[in-house]
């Protein structure tokens, strides 16, 4: 069995094991293969068309796989994060009363939520009058009411912008250190994609190639995929400063931020 399985299916979250889905006669995904650990970020990248969100459909159920199986911890708590919410504009719908639908969660446990999606001060204002950053954010606490032991997050942070997706991943960071569940995400942004994870699965119709981020990013399989880079690979790394950067971008005190520069593209 792949050491996607490591941990083996009394210690597992999510075990897939050797799934097909199929659409007719459009074949999807083939002999997919992978295990969760609880508490480890997982990240999942591949093409336009690889299978991603129906592997991420297939997890939580709303897809049947055509062959193979698919193996939940007993009891498994599971949050979902898609990749945008439409809410019509004109409906008054605050967040408060956003996050307590359909069962009237307690508000404290959506104070909470909300906490740890890093903006409790959103709770009174109106879903139609939040930013793209705020949504997720708000979706993100959705998420997280039920005290989930495992996030999946569905491309969470597309259309926004650079700072808006660094400060979202630093945030799944912070819940992933404060509630110890473990995260599986889909994600385009392949430099940040890098340094927040702790294992990269390369997805395009199966398989091609999983490990560790440098692992991954140094095998034939995804720099056939995915090139090194434009012009030279994007490197990710911290640095210290006075200021940080809020999901819309703009600046406050006290934070680090990630920043984006270009190297030369490792041979």
């Amino acid at each position: 069995m792949s050491d996607l399985r490591r941990g083996g299916l009394s210690m597992s979250l999510v075990t897939v094991d050797d799934i097909g889905v199929s659409f007719g006669t459009d074949t999807v995904l083939s002999h997919v293969s992978l295990a969760i650990e609880p508490g480890e970020i997982v990240t999942i990248v591949g093409p336009n068309g690889s299978g991603k969100t129906t592997l991420l459909r297939a997890l939580i159920g709303a897809v049947r796989p055509s062959s193979g199986q698919i193996t939940h911890k007993p009891g498994l708590r599971i949050g979902y994060v898609p990749q945008r919410l439409h809410i019509d504009p004109t409906l008054p719908i605050n967040v408060e009363r956003f996050l307590r639908l359909p069962d009237r969660t307690p508000r404290d446990a959506c104070a909470r939520a909300l906490e740890r999606a890093g903006v409790p001060e959103l709770s009174g204002r109106q879903m139609s009058a939040l930013s793209g950053g705020q949504t997720q954010r708000v979706l993100l606490a959705r998420a997280l009411i039920h005290d989930p032991e495992i996030l999946l997050l569905d491309e969470a942070t597309q259309g926004l912008d650079q700072p808006g997706s660094a400060a979202f991943y630093r945030q799944i960071e912070e819940v992933r250190k404060d509630t110890g569940c473990a995260v599986l995400m889909i994600s385009h942004e392949l430099h940040v994609v890098m340094s927040a994870s702790d294992r990269v699965i390369c997805l395009n119709g199966h398989v091609c190639c999983h490990g560790t981020p440098e692992t991954v990013s140094a095998a034939p399989e995804y720099r056939a995929l995915f090139g090194t880079g434009t012009g030279g690979a994007l490197a990710l790394y911290r640095h210290d400063h006075d200021h940080g950067h809020d999901d819309t971008g703009s600046s406050e005190p006290g934070h680090d931020h990630l920043q984006l520069t270009k190297t030369r593209a490792a041979e």
